[in-house]
């Protein structure tokens, strides 16, 4: 930043610049948000934005007449500097600081052009010998939407010139850049700044919430210890009223005793307090421990329907044993008598040999 130059606009916003290798991918410059300022340098009557991040600068565009800024998403935005050979990208927090950015970028844009004429015609004034090239200088200008090229050969000695090879390299530069913004998938790319600036809004909710259930925990405390000192005040009071009840020794003992009743009243009014405020915080710890406890419930009797089936299983697999198991004893009884009747039917024959032999 020059010494003329003075700050006219600063927000703060993720920078992002356009991947050389694949003209596809933004690439972060900055790790966080970071300041991004617009500057007007009153020697040189230019325009600039400004951005430092750490000790070097990762923005410094000069604005020009032919730039433009672009919306591509509700908090994404871009430009291309042709001169510095890249495209921009900001991603802002909100809305509303990506139209302060588009409406102050606008008006630099324009401030800027009014700069550049008004540059050409002090110039055209202090050469008459040049105002009958000048009208073919302005209409190439607009044509070609690129300011005129000054330069000065010699004390007091002031040539107006445009180097066609320029022009025609200014020329293939913009084509070159409008067309690797339309190779680049907008989308994609403006989903990615999305993603970099949720990322951070997410380690941001994170670290909240760790902070929050660190402090459940001193809150459960303080609900106990309130709950103590209310029931031990609850004790005072009660022995306070014992003592009223009672024959007074004399008329100061009474008032300190009132004394100290009130004080330990409007103590427990303030422990009542305080116990109000964590109260909510106890009702949903409350619930989500009935939800647990519910659900649990829900398992122990989902196994215990499973145990009984298999306990029904069971039964039913003993009871089919235990006739298959009667089948077999009747049929071994069975057996017995066929034996039994066999054996008999053997004596019989056996004595009717017997008989034979013996005569």
């Amino acid at each position: 930043m020059g010494i003329g130059e003075q700050p006219i606009f600063s927000t703060r916003a993720h920078v992002f610049q356009i991947d050389p290798a694949t003209k596809r991918n933004w690439l972060p410059a900055s790790k966080h948000a970071v300041t991004v300022s617009f500057f007007y340098d009153a020697s040189r009557n230019v325009y600039r934005i400004i951005s430092v991040g750490g000790t070097k600068a990762i923005i410094n565009s000069t604005i020009t007449p032919n730039m433009t800024f672009t919306k591509t998403s509700q908090k994404f935005g871009q430009w291309a500097d042709s001169r510095a050979n890249t495209v921009y990208g900001l991603g802002f927090s909100t809305e509303q600081q990506l139209q302060q950015f588009a409406e102050q970028f606008k008006e630099v844009k324009e401030a800027a052009r009014l700069a550049r004429e008004k540059s050409q015609e002090r110039f055209e004034l202090a050469n008459p010998g040049l105002n009958i090239a000048a009208p073919q200088v302005k209409e190439l200008s607009e044509e070609r939407h690129s300011p005129p090229l000054l330069t000065v050969n010699g004390p007091g000695e002031e040539k107006l010139f445009r180097s066609r090879s320029a022009e025609v390299e200014l020329t293939a530069e913009k084509e070159r850049v409008k067309k690797m913004l339309s190779e680049g998938s907008m989308c994609e790319l403006n989903l990615e700044a999305e993603l970099f600036t949720l990322q951070d809004s997410n380690a941001k909710l994170v670290a909240a919430l760790q902070e929050a259930n660190s402090s459940v925990e001193q809150w459960k405390k303080q609900l106990a210890e309130y709950q103590e000192e209310t029931d031990r005040l609850r004790d005072q009071v009660a022995d306070l009223e014992a003592q009223l009840g009672r024959p007074a020794a004399g008329q100061p003992a009474k008032e300190e005793l009132s004394r100290s009743l009130e004080e330990l009243e409007a103590s427990l009014r303030a422990k009542e307090q305080a116990r109000n405020k964590v109260r909510p915080l106890h009702r949903a710890l409350s619930k989500a421990i009935c939800h647990l406890i519910k659900g649990n419930l829900r398992d122990l009797e989902r196994r215990n329907t499973e145990l009984e089936s298999r306990a029904q299983s069971a039964e039913k697999t003993l009871a089919t044993n235990l006739e298959e198991q009667e089948q077999a004893e009747v049929e071994v009884q069975r057996i017995i008598g066929v034996l039994d009747v066999k054996i008999g039917d053997l004596k019989g024959l056996r004595e009717s040999l017997a008989k034979l032999v013996d005569k």
